[in-house]
């Protein structure tokens, strides 16, 4: 009877150390990676590889250049030697991490026989308009028409001339290195026309160093995908002034026209309104000589924050908002002059704020107080005023006067108020700026995942991440190639891209989620079960150990 029992027991003691085992097994083995496998924080693989790489890219900006000459613009020699290539290929001395190498790749020709006959006309506005008529050359190429060195179409003392359009006029030049000569003009009239230090300088401002580049170049607007611009007629004194602008009718001659040649550039939405008894936030001078009232320099600076805080338009924007305000002084301070850094005052009677717009002062005719009674009527010359807006917004844009080579005779924008290869630099000076942006913004999420490994990183991020890489790659690709236009449009949807994914919210879910707290949830669930187990799994090993120390009996 003793022994069914002690071999029952030994039964159970068999039974419950294979139960204890079991239940270790399905912990260790199943229970563990089920469980780090379900709680490990999703990370979406990145391509670390090739955003390293974009530190290393080199940008080649390729202008395409054709170079068409007349009959005896060159001598006949070399006529005959037509048509070829000629490379020209500098690097832009910019102190930035990309390098920027600019690629002049002139295709010479002759010229035929409808642009024969349009160099032959008297004016050259006429030729350009005739040799503008077949079709529109894409954006980011020029055409340079090279003729006689005796041609009337330009006068005798002009090497060059510089259109609205993308085409240039180059006199010729019988010698026997006029190819060599002639090409140091085209190079020049290229540049001017498209690519220098000063435009990319400008775009790539915020990121060089404190130098002259830089502290000159600050004026630009950033890139974006939209702008709206605002325009505001302040009117500090309504008893004394009754101020009427007409406003709709001056954006859509002026300012509308102008948008329309910059769309390729963003999208613009105009707005307007008048602000009653909005006062500057500086005090005017008054000068005893002229009896009028005068702003200085050096309180310019000043009178925007006062302002602004009335205008609301860009709390609630999405993009950069213009403000082009038109100030009516009030009469106690009429008439009202800014002054420059040395007391002169300024022509236009008008400053601007590089990034934010521009203000200008308007005063009332002072013979209109002594006609009638107040408040006087006061109807603004929107022509004067919009000539005014006009040259401060082509300023914000960066879309400065050309630096002209010598004897080069320039035909000015026409009545857009915006030339074509205008529009080209400032194309390039955004697509240079946007791939730097979206190189920065790559550069810095990755090395941020690559630190902190708590954040989750969505496929959603991955593949815009993906995608952003791959935009730079293409703008860069495109640029080496001439293709303008694709090229602005692939480095926007480069940094569309990078900054959706540096911005996504999921970033932050399990950013601040320490070893603490984690610590703090997982050990009661654990504990309750790994005691036993490992008070089982102790005590088996204890008895296993005494059982192979037991020495055998010997009869």
């Amino acid at each position: 009877m003793a022994a069914a029992g002690a071999a029952a027991t030994d039964i159970e003691v068999v039974r419950g150390k294979r139960a204890a085992l079991f239940f270790a097994a399905v912990a260790i083995v199943l229970g563990l990676p089920l469980w780090w496998k379900t709680t490990e924080t999703y990370r979406a693989s990145l391509p670390y590889s090739q955003i390293n790489g974009l530190n290393a890219l080199q940008l080649r900006l390729m202008v395409p250049v054709t170079v068409v000459f007349a009959r005896e613009s060159v001598p006949v020699d070399d006529l005959e030697k037509l048509p070829f290539t000629v490379v020209h290929e500098r690097e832009i001395p910019l102190k930035y991490k990309m390098k920027i190498k600019c690629r002049f790749q002139k295709a010479y020709r002759r010229a035929l026989d409808h642009e024969e006959e349009a160099l032959s006309l008297s004016s050259v506005q006429e030729a350009e308009a005739m040799l503008a008529e077949p079709q529109e050359q894409p954006e980011g190429s020029l055409t340079v028409y090279v003729i006689s060195e005796h041609s009337s179409l330009l006068p005798q003392d002009t090497m060059s001339y510089i259109g609205p359009k993308r085409t240039a006029v180059v006199r010729g030049l019988m010698h026997r290195e006029a190819f060599n000569i002639i090409g140091r003009r085209i190079i020049q009239v290229a540049q001017a026309m498209s690519l220098t230090e000063d435009v990319l300088a400008g775009a790539l401002a915020d990121r060089l160093p404190e130098d002259k580049w830089s502290s000159e170049k600050r004026r630009p607007l950033k890139s974006s995908l939209g702008y709206e611009i605002t325009f505001s007629l302040l009117n500090p004194d309504p008893k004394s002034h009754d101020v009427h602008w007409d406003i709709e009718g001056a954006v859509q001659r002026y300012v509308q026209p102008f948008l329309n040649a910059l769309s390729a550039a963003g999208n613009f939405s105009v707005d307007s309104q008048i602000l009653y008894y909005a006062v500057l936030g500086v005090n005017p001078r008054f000068d005893p000589a002229s009896s009028s009232y005068y702003l200085a320099a050096h309180s310019l600076p000043h009178v925007i924050n006062p302002v602004e805080s009335r205008l609301g338009s860009s709390a609630a924007s999405l993009y950069p908002v213009l403000n082009f305000l038109l100030y009516v002084p009030e009469l106690a301070h009429s008439p009202l002059y800014i002054q420059d850094k040395d007391g002169t005052p300024v022509a236009t009677n008008a400053f601007h704020s590089p990034r934010w717009g521009g203000i200008m002062v308007y005063n009332v005719d002072p013979t209109a107080y002594n006609a009638s009674g107040l408040p006087v009527k006061v109807e603004v010359d929107m022509v004067q005023v919009m000539e005014v807006f006009l040259a401060q917004l082509r300023l914000l844009f960066g879309i400065a006067q050309p630096h002209l080579p010598p004897k080069c005779l320039f035909s000015g924008p026409k009545s857009e108020g915006l030339m074509s290869w205008e529009l080209d630099r400032l194309l390039w000076a955004r697509s240079v700026e946007n791939l730097a942006t979206a190189m920065t913004t790559l550069t810095s999420l990755a090395q941020l995942l690559g630190k902190i490994s708590n954040i989750v990183i969505k496929d959603d991020v991955a593949s815009e991440v993906y995608r952003a890489v791959a935009a730079v790659q293409k703008a860069a690709e495109e640029l080496a190639t001439g293709h303008l236009a694709s090229a602005f449009l692939a480095s926007q949807e480069a940094v569309t891209s990078s900054e959706r994914a540096f911005f996504d919210p999921s970033l932050l879910h399990l950013l601040y989620f320490p070893d603490d707290q984690k610590f703090a949830i997982y050990i009661p669930l654990f504990l309750p079960m790994a005691v036993p187990i490992l008070l089982s799994l102790f005590k088996i090993f204890l008895e296993t150990r005494k059982s192979w120390k037991k020495p055998e009996k010997i009869d």
